[in-house]
């Protein structure tokens, strides 16, 4: 099939829908389909994109004109459109509110190519631009699911958001995000990540991992370890992540707890970083309070770490089903501090739900996997969908 993945940036600094995108098309291409990736050329990684076409991808980055609040508008895909849309047997969008699924929805629906909406968690209009974000709802983003042939949601919890915002049900496609298995078969040493900050052997490391962003629970995480303190004082609390303009909310509310020599804020963790934090960490916590999957508790777990999650959000619905982990309602500073102590006095059950969780993820989350899934989705509406092309 050729494949054409329409996303408004492509740099790993954006977020995890770059991330799965990536992936997703570098297995797509080990099946013997033709994947071509349309962006623009705002923040791009020049490098991210290189190694996708060293993988086989085409990546077409075209010109920027104007960033109004990420609706990057960028004129040449109109003509890019134009000539090239009718190529394609299968269009996958990744984000919901864009300029690029605009352009591409109106020209593909006059082909009649079947199209895929894939929100990565962006579809409900909520936390800022709540008015910028229902006008586009008004103007495009209703016709968008109205017209895509499947949404894809890779938890019930991203499920029921596309259903509160009129998606059919019958059209919704449930398939989890993907996991590179391979990446965790040889782990570094353990203290490398202790030794770089100077953080103590006998301090236990309490870690969160992800980006700063007020969704992200990590303010609750603050006071809850503050709270944690007058129980277990031999503790350190390592955020991790890039900034979204919440860094500044975090470090005040640190200062007033007057803790900071008990927290370490290491910014963005980049590929051997990140893993080298996950297995010197004696517990990871993910806290988020609208989190449709995430993968960050997955890739500790195949660490050999511990892991707490909010139990509304989607990764908590696979951590309940393969009892891989430990679960607490948001805001809930006692229920997360008596978690916490748990799992750092009860070594041997932990270390069971970790090798349980291992397992659960080799069988159901590596790439592998996913891709089969998603390739049968695309083969589905291949098939059953008459797209017959007419000029525009």
């Amino acid at each position: 099939m050729k494949i054409l993945q329409v996303i408004p940036f492509f740099s790993p600094r954006f977020g995890g829908s770059v991330s799965v995108l990536y992936n997703l098309s570098k297995e797509l291409v080990k099946r013997n389909h033709e994947v071509t990736i349309i962006t623009t050329d705002f923040g791009l990684d020049r490098q991210y994109a290189n190694s996708m076409r060293a993988n086989g991808v085409i990546v077409i980055p075209l010109r920027c004109i104007a960033n109004i609040d990420f609706f990057l508008y960028t004129p040449p895909l109109k003509y890019w459109l134009k000539n090239n849309l009718k190529e394609y047997d299968i269009i996958h969008l990744h984000n919901f509110r864009s300029y690029q699924n605009v352009m591409v929805h109106k020209y593909a629906t006059k082909c009649g190519i079947p199209i895929i909406m894939q929100a990565h968690g962006s579809v409900l209009p909520f936390f800022e631009k709540r008015i910028q974000k229902k006008l586009y709802d008004y103007i495009w983003g209703s016709k968008i699911l109205t017209d895509s042939s499947k949404c894809l949601a890779v938890s019930k919890v991203e499920r029921d958001q596309y259903l509160t915002m009129g998606s059919p049900e019958n059209k919704i496609e449930i398939i989890p995000n993907g996991i590179n298995v391979e990446d965790y078969e040889i782990l570094p040493e353990r203290g490398n990540f202790r030794k770089k900050y100077g953080i103590a052997s006998d301090e236990k490391i309490i870690l969160y991992l992800g980006r700063l962003h007020k969704s992200k629970g990590i303010d609750f995480l603050i006071n809850s370890f503050f709270s944690l303190l007058d129980q277990y004082p031999n503790a350190k609390f390592v955020i991790a992540g890039p900034d979204e303009g919440f860094l500044d909310v975090l470090m005040n509310q640190i200062k007033k707890l007057k803790i900071n020599e008990k927290i370490l804020v290491t910014g963005h963790l980049y590929k051997n970083e990140k893993i080298e934090a996950f297995v010197d960490a004696d517990v990871l916590i993910y806290p988020g309070r609208i989190e449709i999957f995430g993968l960050v508790p997955f890739e500790a777990i195949m660490c050999g770490t511990p892991v707490i999650v909010a139990d509304g959000c989607g990764c908590g619905e696979v951590i309940r089903e393969a009892q891989c982990g430990y679960l607490v309602h948001y805001g809930d500073i006692y229920g997360l501090n008596k978690t916490i102590l748990k799992v750092i006095e009860n070594p041997e059950s932990t270390k069971k739900m970790v090798d349980s969780g291992k397992l659960y993820i080799q069988e159901n989350l590596a790439w592998d996997d996913v891709v089969k899934q998603v390739e049968r989705l695309y083969e589905n509406l291949r098939n059953s969908i008459d797209y017959s092309c007419y000029s525009s």
